[in-house]
């Protein structure tokens, strides 16, 4: 019995042995070796010519009279890269495993029943990808973009198929599922405009306080590219118990409005402070009594106290 078990064994060995030491064996092996290599270096080098190839599709698209936004532009060239990767690799894969004598048709078939599976049984999935390319397709947000969806409210990172990225000012990334973004409010695509309210003292004269800063005004559209047109000194917007507010309104550049609002309220104060025209500011008034006044109040209190 041990003997039959030896010989067994000393075949299976004679076997292995012949089948590396056979030529045609290590030929058929580094065939199989070198046609992997090279599609893997094919797949490579197709991806990268592709993006080469399509990053100066749209530098050319750029220079042509009908143009795209440059944030749809940076959306739908991140999109198209990420596509060619995708098919590039997946072709490469199949034709790898078809070079180890896998049975591709088979993977395939099986592989298109069980993506039928999954497509009933993920239904969340398939409405975020849905959703996804409608986002792109009808630009509805893109990426650079400054939005609120739901309760965030940031700048767009990246927009997927099936999520979107958002980053907020404090610097959390927010990611969001496409199918579940009903609503969005989108403040990049139109000029922003910058509100400022300054307070007036009463005692002061209003036209003259009106005129000093009109002709500041005048001057902040050379001194910040981000004001789009000269800002307008709309009147008096309310009068408060202790001042009188003065409304101005600057048109800015998107998602400018901020930091011209910032800069207008230092020039204001400046300018004020220049002409002497007084910004009210919380008082405190204190009265003190004389020797005399609190003499004539104890007098009078401790008289209607022996009354």
């Amino acid at each position: 019995m041990e003997e039959q078990s030896l010989s067994t064994y000393q075949r299976a060995l004679e076997s292995l042995w012949a089948k590396f030491t056979n030529e045609e064996t290590w030929l058929v092996f580094g065939e199989a070796a070198l046609k992997i290599t090279l599609t893997i270096l094919a797949a490579w080098l197709i991806v990268k010519v592709g993006k080469i190839a399509v990053r100066n599709f749209f530098v050319i698209r750029s220079k042509a009279p009908l143009t795209f936004s440059e944030r749809r532009e940076n959306t739908l060239l991140k999109l198209i890269e990420n596509v060619l990767a995708y098919v590039v690799y997946f072709i490469a894969l199949v034709n790898i495993l078809g070079v180890l004598t896998f049975d591709v048709k088979g993977l395939i078939a099986g592989a298109g029943v069980l993506g039928l599976a999954i497509g009933f049984g993920a239904q969340s999935l398939v409405k975020d990808v849905i959703t996804g390319f409608f986002i792109i397709f009808e630009d509805q947000f893109s990426v650079g973009d400054f939005v609120r969806i739901g309760q965030f409210e940031g700048t767009v990172e990246e927009i997927g198929l099936r999520t979107t990225k958002l980053k907020v000012w404090t610097g959390e990334i927010h990611i969001i599922p496409n199918g579940s973004i009903i609503e969005v409010t989108n403040f990049s695509l139109n000029n922003s405009v910058a509100v400022v309210d300054v307070g007036i003292a009463y005692e002061e004269n209003i036209e003259e306080a009106e005129k000093v800063i009109n002709g500041m005004l005048e001057t902040l559209k050379d001194k910040y590219p981000e004001i789009v047109d000269t800002p307008k000194l709309l009147g008096i917007q309310t009068l408060a118990p202790s001042d009188v507010t003065l409304r101005i309104t600057a048109e800015t550049t998107p998602m400018n409005h901020w930091y011209v609002a910032r800069m207008m309220r230092k020039d204001i104060k400046e300018c004020l402070d220049a002409n002497g025209i007084e910004i009210p500011y919380p008082r405190m008034v204190m009265y003190s009594r004389t020797d005399q006044e609190a003499q004539a109040a104890s007098k009078q209190a401790s008289s209607g106290g022996t009354a």
